[in-house]
């Protein structure tokens, strides 16, 4: 029987609970031995609640104790997770984690630290929630030369855009509807302004690319600018609008980059609706693949913990090879990346953007007669800001997703 300890009482620390006493014939028949939750490590007690026996509050309990193989992160945070995360893999236990932040900041470090004490750091709930995505990479894809992950990483943002073509609301209103429905934080920065996303795809790239891309290194835009007026542009162009987490092989280095785009409705992208995420995989060899479903929730990223737990215990003793080290990579500078962009500007500017631009693709709208708006052909991000500097009505602008 394998034991495992869970830090962190909450929706994700108890939904692990509950995936893995609903399911424990299956879980036990495919780990090969049956897994039992021996402790709980928060800081609060929990009278009345079924495991309540089970709580604890002094990590000592769990790192002295030489039955515990396995350790479930799940406190949120990077302090003291990382102290807790560290000193379990030094006494040689695993630990799986759906804490983004951890990853993004010291994934290298507690893996080979892993590697060293002969156990195993896995997270593959800390991207997409239950979508599998951290296992394809490292695994069924591990043949594949990746040049590139496009991915919708946020429900919050993907709510937010998907209502706002819907129903034509602004930003505002459904922000607060988000919250009310708790797709979204009382303080809602994270998500909103591309963050959250952010530290997912720099786990992602640093999976990719085998070693660490830094989230602080990566251009990152969110959608409180975004309007309904946008969406009215893009249905005439036959597109939709989505918060597009990018990591992207070129010629002369690796692209990273969350920002909002425009996406044609023949992408596979355009169609993820509502609180769901997607992302879109393209190999040197197997081309394109896309995994898709819930983003985050109680019991699907549970359920994608358990499965780390599931592989720790089958995996005993061994560490299983994740290539993501230490030294970091040079992103390419944001400010020479080509991209074609669709502005908004006020209708006096028509003569001006074409002698800026050159020959644009023209849209107007009948509700905005005092402005219009334009495509542009590929251009730098640097040349792109000092051409609309000189566009007096200038309104807006998002990039194309080619």
């Amino acid at each position: 029987m394998a034991k495992i300890a869970i830090l962190g009482y909450g929706t994700v620390g108890s939904g692990i609970v509950e995936v893995l006493s609903q399911n424990a014939d299956l879980i036990k028949r495919r780990a090969g031995e049956e897994l039992e939750v021996k402790y709980i490590l928060d800081i609060r007690d929990f009278p009345g609640d079924p495991w309540e026996d089970k709580v604890v509050h002094d990590i000592e309990v769990i790192l002295n104790d030489p039955q515990i193989s396995v350790v479930c992160e799940t406190m949120g945070g990077e302090q003291p997770a990382f102290d807790f995360s560290k000193r379990a893999l030094m006494a040689g236990k695993s630990v799986c984690t759906s804490n983004k932040e951890l990853v993004a900041n010291h994934g290298a470090e507690l893996i080979a630290l892993a590697a060293k004490h002969h156990c195993n750091y896995l997270f593959e709930a800390s991207v997409g929630g239950g979508i599998p995505i951290i296992r394809p990479l490292i695994s069924s894809l591990t043949a594949e030369r990746v040049t590139e992950i496009c991915g919708i990483l946020n429900g919050t943002t993907n709510y937010i855009l998907t209502k706002m073509q819907e129903e034509r609301a602004p930003f505002g209103e459904l922000l607060c509807r988000a919250q009310e429905k708790g797709y979204a934080e009382r303080n809602p920065e994270a998500d909103i302004e591309g963050y959250d996303a952010c530290r997912k795809i720099a786990i992602l790239g640093s999976l990719v690319t085998g070693k660490s891309v830094d989230y602080k290194e990566i251009y990152t835009e969110g959608i409180s600018g975004i309007t309904p007026e946008d969406f009215a542009y893009a249905r005439v162009l036959g597109d939709t609008i989505k918060l597009l987490a990018t990591v992207k092989e070129e010629k002369d280095g690796y692209l990273a980059a969350v920002a909002p785009a425009l996406v044609s409705e023949q992408n596979p992208l355009s169609g993820i609706r509502n609180v769901f995420n997607a992302v879109f995989v393209r190999g040197n060899m197997q081309g394109e693949t896309m995994y898709y479903g819930k983003g985050a929730g109680k019991l699907a990223t549970a359920s994608a913990v358990a499965a780390d737990v599931i592989d720790c215990v089958k995996h005993q003793g061994k560490h299983v090879i994740c290539l993501w080290e230490k030294e970091k990579i040079e992103l390419k500078d944001f400010s020479g990346v080509k991209s074609r962009f669709f502005v908004r500007t006020a209708a006096s500017d028509e003569k001006k953007a074409e002698e800026l631009f050159g020959t644009v693709e023209k849209v107007r709208l009948d509700s905005l007669p005092q402005e219009f708006g334009f495509v542009t052909q590929e251009i730098s991000e640097a040349e792109f800001q000092e051409k609309t500097k000189q566009l007096p009505g200038f309104v807006s602008r998002i990039r194309i997703k080619d």
